[in-house]
């Protein structure tokens, strides 16, 4: 007896060293983008296709090799996503699951650089190109009036994904959590139950006309409020108009975390009172174009588990993708910042890391 104690302590001796270096060993971010159809994308999207894709991150199994993520043309690339291993084999067992949303005129791309830490921490995550209001496709007045929609893209992203006879296995329904940035952190709030009132928004906006949230964005100058208001009462758009305020949160949502959150006034105090989710809001001070005073700062005093974040110096588009040196050239409002962006990244993904951590044990 006492010899096989003995050896038992020798073995566990010998193994320590390794479990330890095993754990200190981060994961390796995969990387996989699939399409699924999506009635309501038709009516959004320029070319009428009824198409969703999506992008999904994971931890990929060990000798998997990362290679650089990028936007733009190959040979003069404007941001600098990251690094993952396209189409590696996932790694582990049933993994905590986050659906992650873009702002205005973004793509899930540009939110790699999040969704990539997140997979190197061993979530999995769901990514959309919401129809008609992303980056790669031409932006449409349907996509940027009908963004209640937005909460059903990623409903139908996660049914895609639970259905993939690779990926769905790995899927942990238990543990399901969403993340958005600045109108995918109103599409984050929906999913979490909150139902919207568009004409307190309207109300708002030609109260504040030169709110940020109110004034057209840079991402579709052209869609000023005077058009999407046309927009929203035409024949085709009516339909969907008269559907705003139906529930469409996603069941087993248990955790919710926001950067830089916009459309805040769309929602009614009773209804952000309502939540019962965690909710971590994360932003920078010096945001223009979503104003904490009216967006986060507003959801975080009546969401009752809410944790707010103000990062100082910080602006809105801080929380983008880093720019390339051509891009500091071309598009500095998106690329000048105060705070260096890997700085902001940097406490963006452990203040996200740390808060899932905890609300999806």
């Amino acid at each position: 007896m006492r010899a096989t104690r003995w050896m038992l302590t020798l073995l566990l001796a010998a193994l320590a060293p390794m479990a330890m270096a095993m754990a200190a060993t981060p994961n390796i971010a995969g990387e996989r983008h699939g399409v699924t159809t999506l009635n309501s994308a038709a009516i959004r999207d320029a070319a009428r296709r009824d198409v969703l894709r999506f992008t999904v991150w994971y931890p990929a199994m060990a000798g998997s090799e990362e290679t650089p993520l990028t936007i733009g043309p190959p040979d003069a690339p404007l941001f600098e996503v990251g690094r993952a291993a396209k189409d590696a084999p996932i790694a582990g067992g049933r993994l905590p699951t986050l659906l992650l949303s873009h702002g205005n005129g973004g793509t899930a791309r540009m939110m790699g650089w999040l969704g990539t830490a997140l997979a190197r921490a061993g979530y999995l995550v769901i990514a959309v190109d919401h129809p008609g209001n992303n980056g790669a496709d031409e932006m449409t007045l349907a996509g940027s009036v009908l963004t209640w929609l937005r909460a059903d893209d990623l409903k139908a992203a996660l049914a895609a994904v639970k259905a993939d006879p690779d990926l769905g296995p790995h899927i942990d329904a238990s543990r399901l959590g969403v993340v958005g940035y600045s109108a995918g952190g109103f599409t984050a709030l929906l999913s979490a139950g909150a139902r919207p009132d568009m004409t307190r928004l309207l109300a708002f906006c030609q109260a504040h006309p030169d709110d940020g949230v109110c004034r057209p964005q840079q991402e579709a100058a052209a869609h000023t409020m005077a058009a999407r208001l046309a927009a929203a009462a035409s024949p085709q758009l009516q339909p969907y108009v008269q559907q705003a305020q139906d529930d469409r949160s996603i069941a087993g949502v248990r955790a919710v975390f926001v950067l830089a959150p916009a459309i805040v006034q769309a929602f009614a105090p009773e209804q952000l009172k309502a939540l019962r989710q965690p909710v971590m809001i994360v932003l920078g001070s010096a945001d223009e174009v979503a104003p904490p005073a009216t967006n986060g700062d507003v959801a975080a005093a009546l969401i009752p588990k809410a944790t707010l974040h103000a990062l100082p110096g910080v602006g809105h588009y801080d929380f983008l993708s880093g720019c390339t040196p051509l891009a500091k050239e071309r598009l500095q409002a998106l690329c000048v910042t105060t705070v260096p962006k890997e700085q902001t990244h940097g406490v963006v993904v452990e203040d996200a890391v740390r808060f899932f951590g905890e609300a999806l044990r």
